[in-house]
């Protein structure tokens, strides 16, 4: 499989950082130039760019297009830029995994002309190891597709949320390019939608089957036997297993339980977080209330109403059939392959 994305909307335009803006699709496809930590927290912060892995390349390059675009910088601004971008989303580990390897560079206090082009070269890096993860992830899960699979998939996983083709739809991906005949159950992801509108939009593009159900649909679609497996990512996995990702998730786990059918999350191993022992410890972002209380900008709730809006879930690692990540697939017993997984890189 080509490590080549089927979606560019990342790239580094000189002293640019330009993006393709999220929130505009599918209706259009609008691009943003981005010229300094401001505007890139900005773009993280109101989901113009979203998915963990894709968020820790954007963050990465921010932090060279904004010191590229001073005459002159400290030490301190630097590292002060580093802690404005680590502070626009607070689940997603890629993006604290990304600002640290910037900030070890910073931290190094090497001259400033130097300290550019090493900051340079380690976004490139970091988005051509997310192309080359997306690979990997999709030929370790090849296995688990079949042939006549019908797939629930929620939020959105594919090449929009990283640098390549994404995390579970690159599974997807990768079984539709084998001529496996299959079909996703796309849940539309309430509130903000994302997987009506950006992953509907890039199986389109892909040309592979698929049909948007809402989310409370997903029971009746595995009761019905027209899916047998839930593929989804993960914005920070703990050292058990437990996972953080898009709110509506548990519940699909739940679902998947007991209705017998398999339920995997695909990440790089970069979204693994050494520090967080099991999912209790993993912050979950808070979102505006208005995104539940609206839609499409129409107020859909009473004036007087309330809304709880956790943007992710977390689901424990006893309803998970196995992770799909860059290094290999990972079975129960999570903690102690982890681990393993972990021990083994590091030799």
């Amino acid at each position: 499989m080509s490590p080549e994305p089927v979606i560019r909307h990342i790239t580094l335009d000189g002293r640019e950082l330009v993006i393709l803006d999220q929130r505009a699709l599918p209706s259009a496809e609008r691009l943003l130039r981005l010229k300094n930590a401001e505007e890139v927290y900005d773009a993280i912060k109101t989901l113009a760019i979203r998915g963990a892995p894709a968020i820790g390349i954007a963050a990465a390059y921010g932090i060279y297009v904004h010191l590229a675009n001073k005459d002159s910088f400290s030490i301190d601004g630097a590292l002060d830029t580093v802690n404005l971008l680590k502070s626009a989303r607070p689940t997603a580990y890629n993006l604290f995994y990304a600002l640290a390897r910037q900030e070890k560079i910073i931290r190094s206090g090497i001259d400033s002309g130097p300290m550019l082009d090493k900051l340079l070269d380690e976004a490139l890096l970091i988005h051509r190891e997310d192309l080359e993860q997306s690979a990997r992830i999709a030929e370790y899960g090849a296995g688990l597709i079949n042939d006549g699979d019908g797939i629930i998939s929620h939020c959105n996983a594919g090449g929009l949320a990283t640098g390549g083709n994404g995390t579970s739809l690159a599974l997807i991906y990768g079984a539709h390019r084998a001529g496996k005949h299959i079909k996703v159950y796309v849940d539309e992801t309430r509130p903000l939608l994302q997987g009506a509108r950006l992953t509907a939009w890039e199986l389109e593009r892909a040309g592979v089957p698929y049909e948007i159900i809402t989310d409370s649909m997903a029971g009746a679609v595995m009761q019905s036997g027209k899916a047998n497996i839930v593929l989804v990512g993960a914005d920070r996995i703990a050292m058990n297993g437990d996972f953080a990702n898009k709110i509506g998730t548990y519940s699909l786990a739940v679902l998947a339980k007991y209705h017998g059918i398999g339920f995997y999350t695909a990440a790089p191993f970069s979204t693994f977080d050494p520090d967080t022992a099991d999912g209790k410890s993993i912050p979950i972002e808070q979102r505006d209330p208005n995104e539940v209380l609206e839609f499409a900008g129409v107020r859909t709730a009473p004036m007087g109403a309330k809304a709880y809006n956790p943007a992710f879930d977390v689901t424990p690692s006893e309803l998970i059939s196995g992770i799909v990540c860059d290094r290999g697939l990972i079975s129960p017993p999570f903690a102690a392959n982890i681990i393993k997984m972990r021990d083994q890189e590091l030799k």
